[in-house]
């Protein structure tokens, strides 16, 4: 099934690569590399017993199958040397130069980080680790490279050990094979994978192979000989192969509920030609004398995978009535489909090897684009990688704009996904979509090879009920994203109207206030950039409209306000480090609650005032603090306020009277704060704890119309 590299030589590599890279300094490079590794490794052996030299050598071995080039391979040589050898990146570059020295760095990266399917832990690293691969397409490849001849030579671990490295390659790294379109390297990593995990229904399978094979080796020359003299009347020059399906694949069908005996497509063809239109005139004269099996046909030359793989597949009945699966493509295509990616360094053309390859990465694998375009979403880890796992690395479908350009999209996507997809702008204006010429809901489930349509208009806005529909979470964080930006405009009003009625009180013109030496003292002291800033940190509760006001006012700002109700017997609640009795009072700019981090102020003539210890206004305060902490026993409720996001509801509210009820809340207020597709309260309750306070909010947020629950500071 595979070949062993282990008594090759460099002049063996030096052969094999040779055979596309005509450049002698280059190959010089390579020999060079692998005395460099060579002598770096002396006195190293793996596992299985061999000296360390012979597995980056069978790395480059792999790689030149690919047709990899003279830095990749060179890199393939000296993956190990930094993180084994205390090579540092700086002596390679001064040896190699830059490129091979950032793809060595690349690899050690990935190597010194360790793939887990089940620690939970290790999220972070999964996010470097992908994000990593994106960044250059060549490390990735030199990394499954590297891990191919490990599976290889998976024997000489133990048996724990080779489950846990079989798993890692089944669910990541084979998938990412497959996304840059290396079949020979993804095929093989999966059925060493499943002789790992599976050693049972390997071997079973590997036998039932075995037991047929003279029968469809038979079958299969037989139908050679006759296509093949077809295609010569017809003066077509070809070449002609039998494929084998691999045993992973057939264990695929057979675990879907197929038998053994009901995989026909075991017999396959594979024909190649020189032309695109030589496909289809093989096509058509294989058509004209073997009946196809109806919707077996597949045109990937006219409608590409997103990987760049191009083939005609046809199912056909032929000699004796056994069934064959042919494929058809050019020579060039067959590369492309073997090789993937690396196909584009070494195919026909050799001039800037390196830019083609980049150039072809970006224009056909939307693999990568997407794993970028997540990364720049700033999700947490654990939804980055889940957003990884579930929507690029499983199976996806792909879809169509009426001009032919082609979407990848996970399975359950709607016209919301691919408009988001296609760009922000296109999902933010999108009012409708039409998919193969009929006009659909927005919670259409999107089908392979659909051709989708969206309908926009430049004054239409995203709904929120949008975030339910969207499959992606590319799309359902710019939807967030749209609503942050317009709840922005919200808070700059809402900031702006409140120092105007703080300044009309204290009877002063707005515009007078905030002229230019003003607005300048305000912008330093509060260390914003604008006016516009200065009022979203009003609007928010950052600052007060008291605070911003005194700032020129020379006054001390008044932090205290008095409370609605304030509780009884603070004094019991808040025990004041190194003081029996003192005056306390609770701030009610931040409005600390039991179980919240606090601290004292102590004011002039007011006793104690206790402030959570992320309140902002201390930033504002002198020196006169004091530990405070919360009696272990506290008989009060306390006042904290609330922000909820509810979409359009009629009984909202009083379904959320209902629950504070439940759990002992009081509400003294609620306050409209905008409306819309989405509704704003603002809500003061008085609580007898944080826990008490969070208890509530995981219940209302159970109601599928709440979006959000924000404690906010006034």
């Amino acid at each position: 099934m595979t070949k062993d590299y282990s008594n090759y030589t460099i002049d063996d590599l030096i052969k094999k690569a040779s055979s596309y890279i005509e450049n002698e300094r280059e190959l010089e490079k390579i020999r060079k590399a692998y005395q460099f590794a060579e002598e770096k490794h002396l006195g190293q052996y793996r596992a299985s017993g061999e000296a360390y030299i012979y597995h980056p050598l069978c790395t480059a071995m792999i790689l030149t199958t690919v047709s990899a080039d003279c830095d990749t391979i060179c890199a393939g040589l000296m993956h190990d040397v930094i993180e084994d050898c205390d090579v540092t990146k700086a002596e390679l570059e001064e040896q190699f130069g830059k490129e091979v020295a950032k793809l060595v760095d690349g690899v050690s990266k990935i190597s010194k980080m360790h793939f887990s399917t089940e620690n939970e832990a290790l999220i972070e690293y999964y996010k470097k680790i992908i994000v990593g691969m994106s960044e250059d397409v060549r490390v990735i490849i030199i990394k499954l490279a590297d891990r191919l001849h490990n599976m290889r030579t998976l024997w000489a671990l133990p048996t724990d050990r080779q489950k846990i490295k079989a798993k890692e390659v089944l669910e990541i790294l084979a998938p990412i094979a497959h996304h840059l379109g290396i079949h020979k390297i993804k095929s093989e990593l999966e059925d060493l994978s499943l002789r790992y995990l599976k050693p049972d229904i390997f071997y079973d399978i590997a036998e039932k192979l075995n037991t047929t094979k003279l029968e469809r080796d038979n079958a299969v020359s037989e139908m050679i000989d006759t296509v093949s003299k077809m295609l010569k009347e017809h003066n077509i020059k070809f070449e002609i192969k039998g494929r084998s399906k691999s045993i992973y694949s057939i264990y695929k069908k057979m675990e879907g509920g197929k038998k053994f005996s009901e995989l026909y497509d075991l017999l396959a063809l594979r024909i190649l030609v020189d032309t695109e239109q030589e496909c289809y005139s093989v096509l058509g004269i294989i058509h004209s004398k073997f009946r196809p099996i109806p919707k077996r046909f597949k045109d990937y030359i006219a409608m590409p995978k997103v990987n760049g793989y191009q083939s005609l597949h046809t199912t056909i009945f032929g000699i004796e009535g056994f069934l064959f699966e042919v494929q058809i493509r050019t020579h060039a295509m067959d590369e492309v489909a073997e090789n993937g990616v690396a196909a584009h360094w070494a195919y026909k053309e050799r001039k800037n090897l390196q830019g083609q390859a980049q150039n072809s990465t970006e224009a056909k694998l939307q693999f990568f684009k997407s794993i970028m375009e997540l990364d720049e979403e700033k999700m947490s880890s654990e939804e980055f990688v889940n957003s990884v796992k579930d929507e690029i690395l499983n199976n996806n479908i792909y879809v169509f704009t009426p001009k032919g350009d082609i979407f990848e999209l996970p399975k359950g996507s709607t016209p919301v996904d691919f408009a988001y997809k296609i760009h922000t702008k296109v999902g933010d204006t999108m009012v409708g979509a039409i998919v193969n010429n009929n006009i659909v809901p927005l919670n259409y489930e999107l089908k392979d090879n659909d051709i989708v349509k969206i309908i926009t208009n430049r004054n239409s806005t995203p709904s929120k009920e949008w975030i339910s529909l969207a499959k992606t979470t590319q799309a359902r964080n710019k939807i967030r994203n749209f609503f942050v930006r317009s709840e922005k405009d919200i808070y700059i009003e809402r900031g702006k109207d409140s120092i105007e009625k703080e300044l009309r009180k204290k009877k002063l013109s707005f515009s007078e206030f905030f002229n230019e030496e003003n607005t300048n003292l305000i912008l330093k002291d509060t260390k914003v950039a604008d006016l516009d800033e200065l009022f979203l940190s009003i609007g928010n509760n950052k600052f007060s409209s008291s605070y911003v006001i005194n700032i020129i006012l020379k006054k001390e700002q008044p932090i205290e306000v008095k409370l609605k109700t304030p509780p009884k017997n603070i004094d019991a609640d808040i025990i004041v480090e190194g003081i029996d009795k003192i005056k306390v009072n609770i701030a009610n700019c931040c409005n600390p609650l039991p179980g919240d981090d606090i601290i004292g102020y102590i004011t002039k003539g007011n006793g104690i005032s206790v402030h959570r210890k992320n309140c902002p206004n201390l930033e504002y305060l002198d020196n006169r603090m004091v530990s405070v902490k919360w009696n272990n026993k506290v008989n009060n409720k306390y006042l904290t306020t609330i922000i909820i996001y509810i979409t359009a509801y009629d009984k909202a509210m009083l379904e959320m009277m209902q629950k504070a009820n439940i759990h002992n809340i009081s509400i003294d207020n609620i306050k409209t704060l905008s409306k819309g597709d989405i509704f704003m309260y603002e809500v003061d309750l008085w609580v007898k704890s944080i826990e008490h306070l969070n208890n509530f909010i995981r219940d209302i947020t159970s109601f599928k119309y709440v979006e959000d629950v924000v404690r906010v500071m006034k």
